[in-house]
């Protein structure tokens, strides 16, 4: 910002494009004044008078200019982001085969991708809160060590021969793999707010093609090791655990990321708080109005956003539980087949993820999030009447292909990153750890009941139901999105 222009809630900033600005605590030569109170990572308050020391630091001075304050970090965060959801991908096309292996069905199934789910859950809010305290590095280094273990026991699995094992594992990779809250906070804090969409948008492509594109992995193992068991000392490789040790050894590279080249932060106590602007006392006053239910709209807001990221994360959980066993049935497709079907979509989608910054240049964040949530509706219910092969239909493949296309290369993406965009604009200046770890906390619900939901209603009644169940889901969120647009934008700004 510039001459006159201020944001909310931010220190004065000098007016050089340079990021960070001059007067920034942030970077590998920020001088912090004598007399700073200095926060490490590991908790310990430095408030005695030192001089020239030098500290990097995430304070709020940064949010006002362009780019990133810390390149370095933001791509290690990208890796432990593709990492964590590569634990989803990479185990998608086997884990309907390893579930029938071990005498489930479809209920089962559903037990099993809501488990990961369930772990996240149960972690999230923890970590985020976590990382506030203790800081990203002991955080982000002890969520991928909990990764790593859940790698190793899944690995074993096929080798127990128990449901119940395959969904405790299943539980450790989502505890392990719960920092999207810890990592999306982290580029909330060093980006500029009207940039925040764009990188928010980068990492969540990154976790995107984590669970879309990396499914080709677990096809690859499928293809190669179908039928085949070798072993190596204690190990064994099948089509089963090769995917598991293969996750395993990207955890063991992202350990060594994050400890040799992820710098423990400082954190630098905020300065005092200047005169607002008028915008800034005007976004006030619309977020401290109360609502019809006692609630102030700030924090209708939040609640809002929290329920259209279940929305869309339940959505695309579905198809995640039972893409694969849908495809069989009503398109004869391979798991295989199929695995590099959603691969190859999820590939356009990481696409229009990195676009994100382009179309932002066209359609707001509010636009995004209705057409994204339409077009995904539209791809859903283009399935509701298809009948099985079962009975003779003879089903196109180019009508999954588009379907699939619609959900996850356009509709998905950019629909469910708009939102995420959003929710952190409507955070605005606070610290986002915690709020960002119940939002993912939300999602991860959605990716528990909306997979569950969807294997008991394939079991008692048919698949094609739950596609008009998620294409109603999906048209009340727009209509509330479309409702509340006004209020959305003015607390986003």
């Amino acid at each position: 910002y510039r001459g006159n222009e201020a944001a909310d809630d931010m220190p004065d900033v000098d007016a050089a494009p340079t990021f960070p600005p001059a007067d920034s605590t942030y970077g590998n030569r920020a001088k912090v004044e004598d007399g700073a109170y200095i926060q490490m990572e590991d908790g310990h308050d430095f408030n005695q008078p030192r001089h020239s020391h030098y500290a990097q630091s995430i304070a709020s001075s940064v949010m006002t200019a362009e780019g990133l304050a810390d390149p370095k970090g933001f791509w290690i965060i990208c890796s432990v982001v593709l990492i964590g959801d590569m634990n989803r991908g990479v185990l998608f096309p086997i884990m309907w085969p390893l579930v029938q292996e071990l005498g489930g069905n479809s209920v089962w199934l559903g037990y099993a991708v809501g488990a990961f789910s369930f772990g996240r859950i149960i972690a999230s809010p923890s970590l985020g809160k976590w990382s506030i305290e203790k800081g990203y590095s002991k955080t982000l280094v002890t969520s991928t060590t909990i990764m790593l273990v859940g790698c190793i026991l899944f690995a074993q699995v096929y080798r127990v021969g128990s449901l119940i094992f395959l969904v405790v594992c299943q539980v450790i990779l989502g505890v392990g793999s719960a920092t999207l809250g810890v990592t999306r906070a982290y580029v909330a804090e060093i980006t500029a707010t009207r940039q925040r969409t764009t990188y928010i948008a980068a990492l969540t492509a990154v976790q995107y093609g984590g669970f879309t594109v990396t499914p080709i992995f677990g096809s690859l193992f499928s293809y190669l090791l179908e039928d085949k068991r070798y072993e190596v000392g204690f190990f064994v490789f099948d089509q089963y655990s090769a995917a598991a040790y293969f996750m395993a050894s990207l955890c063991v590279i992202s350990l060594f990321l994050l400890l040799t080249g992820f710098q423990a932060r400082y954190r630098a106590k905020p300065k005092a708080k200047g005169k607002k602007s008028s915008r800034g006392m005007e976004r006030d006053e619309v977020a401290n109005r109360a609502t019809w239910c006692g609630i102030t709209v700030y924090n209708a807001a939040l609640i809002g956003c929290m329920l259209l990221n279940v929305s869309t994360k339940g959505s695309i959980g579905s198809f995640e539980t039972m893409g694969i066993s849908f495809a069989q049935s009503h398109f004869d497709l391979q798991p295989a087949v199929a695995g590099l079907i959603v691969s190859i979509c999820g590939m356009v989608g990481v696409a229009s993820l990195l676009s994100m910054g382009f179309i932002g240049k066209f359609l707001t964040d509010i636009q995004m999030v209705i057409g994204g949530i339409a077009v995904c509706a539209i791809g859903i219910i283009s399935f509701a009447t298809l009948k099985s092969v079962e009975v003779g239909a003879e089903n196109s493949i180019v009508h999954y292909i588009i379907g699939i296309f619609m959900i996850y290369g356009i509709g998905y993406p950019i629909g469910h990153t708009a939102v995420i965009g959003l929710f952190s604009k409507v955070v605005g200046r606070r610290p986002q750890g915690t709020l960002q770890g119940w939002f993912a906390s939300a999602g991860s619900l959605a990716r528990i009941l909306f997979p569950i939901m969807s294997g008991y209603i394939v079991q008692y009644d048919d698949i094609t139901t739950v596609f008009v169940v998620l294409f109603v889901v999906l048209v009340i969120s727009n209509i509330f999105v479309a409702m509340s647009a006004r209020t959305l934008t003015a607390l986003s700004q």
